[in-house]
């Protein structure tokens, strides 16, 4: 007989927008990290009302804590890609308290599902803000995983996107560009840093 796993419940709570206060879990696994409040609160920042009905795009999602505090900030429809079989049945969960109609949930490899969710994007009449967490490398297993991110990010057309946001670890140098896309800004965050791409100017 089976023992089921024990997992520890984190919550964390949507911190603004129509779902502000209402809580949501995220799973203490190896494979999922929870976003710092401070870097959240910074990411949204930038953003502001600019994701008012725009898709948002949260690959490694875990349990969707960045994707649903878009949610609740106005963004229109938003995609989850996770592949943590318990992580995403927390993701299910999470979403139904809040909105499932306009949430898209995918269990697999992000690296494999993302080509799925990109021509669902593409065929959307609106641009979409694209936000990669991967584990970090120092996992085995990882070395190669800022390496495939960055590949997935070259695939990306400047006319479906509005923004690309990488939190990676702060001692890895992100390139300046990727494909179409050329760095905007750069946030520390102790040992996590985000780093902000846009569509290149057009001359």
């Amino acid at each position: 007989m089976r023992i089921k796993e024990k997992i520890k419940i984190f919550t964390t709570t949507i911190s603004a927008g129509r779902f502000k206060g209402k809580t949501i879990e995220i799973p203490a696994i190896n494979t999922t990290r929870s976003s710092k409040g401070i870097l959240k609160e910074s990411l949204f920042n930038t953003l502001q009302f600019d994701i008012m009905d725009k898709n948002f795009v949260e690959a490694f999602s875990g349990s969707g804590s960045i994707g649903l505090e878009a949610l609740s900030r106005g963004a229109g429809e938003c995609y989850f890609m996770e592949y943590n079989k318990t992580a995403f049945r927390i993701l299910e969960s999470n979403v139904k308290k809040l909105d499932p109609s306009h949430c898209h949930l995918f269990l697999g490899d992000s690296f494999e599902k993302f080509s799925l969710v990109y021509e669902m994007v593409k065929r959307s009449s609106q641009k979409t803000y694209f936000y990669f967490d991967p584990p970090f490398s120092t996992r085995d297993g990882m070395d190669e995983i800022y390496d495939k991110t960055i590949a997935l990010i070259e695939t990306i057309e400047p006319e479906v996107c509005e923004m690309v946001i990488v939190e990676h670890m702060t001692n890895l140098d992100m390139p300046e560009n990727i494909g179409a896309l050329e760095f905007a800004k750069r946030k520390k965050f102790g040992r996590s840093t985000m780093t902000y791409y846009k569509p290149k100017a057009k001359e």
